[in-house]
């Protein structure tokens, strides 16, 4: 795990987007392509903002969900809205998405049509994903019924529906192997409570305690955290 430490969120957006656009130049020029997963919550919001100004080819970009909340995409709390207001707008609204919810009655009925578009996307440029003060990252939730599943590196998922303890909605998560499946991994957090979240994590192994260890802790794919006082 590398990470990168900044006095304020301002000066961490600049550098990440500095980092992702490069990410992204690099695989347009080396595969005609290039994808990019983001994550919903507060955090991300001045990022999405400054990156979606970046002057890249961005029809030759995807972009797509580490998570959704299983409610229209119109709905206030929809990951997807908020990346479409946020990011998907000046130079950015060209990319391709490709969304985590469907018309399924349900998350799980929704599963194997989500699979096949994640499966067409084929490995990802960049992953960013957030971190809750619970150690949970995308809808990978400590406690949940489906935790298990999600982090299994055999279960051959791209995606499962979680049911959270104590949030709402219904969730469709991308699972542990499919997030790892990225040439580059990034962990947005900012704040005194996620950096002792992060001491925490790398405190430990359980990964069903704080399941951001399994991102942290694993060898596969490079990890960074940026993080923010």
């Amino acid at each position: 795990m590398n990470l990168l430490a900044f006095e304020n969120t301002s000066a961490l957006d600049a550098e990440l987007v500095n980092v992702v656009v490069d990410r992204l130049t690099s695989s347009i020029h080396r595969h005609q392509y290039a994808s990019l997963v983001v994550s919903g919550g507060r955090t991300p919001k001045s990022f999405f903002h400054l990156l979606s100004q970046q002057f890249l080819d961005w029809s030759k970009i995807t972009v797509t969900l580490a998570d959704e909340r299983w409610v229209d995409s119109d709905h206030e709390d929809s990951n997807e809205k908020f990346v479409r207001d946020n990011l998907l707008i000046n130079e950015a609204y060209k990319a391709r998405f490709v969304a985590l919810k469907s018309s399924a009655l349900s998350a799980e009925l929704g599963e194997s049509s989500i699979a096949q578009d994640l499966s067409a996307i084929g490995r990802f440029t960049v992953v960013i994903l957030g971190m809750g003060d619970d150690g949970h990252t995308a809808s990978l939730f400590p406690g949940s019924e489906s935790l298990s599943l999600g982090l299994s590196m055999d279960s051959g998922r791209h995606c499962i529906a979680v049911q959270p303890l104590d949030a709402p909605h219904q969730r469709m998560s991308l699972t542990l192997p499919r997030l790892l499946d990225s040439e580059q991994i990034i962990v947005h957090i900012s704040g005194e409570n996620k950096e002792k979240v992060l001491h925490l994590a790398g405190a430990g192994k359980d990964v069903y305690e704080l399941p951001i260890r399994a991102v942290l802790q694993q060898t596969m794919t490079p990890v960074s955290v940026y993080w923010a006082k």
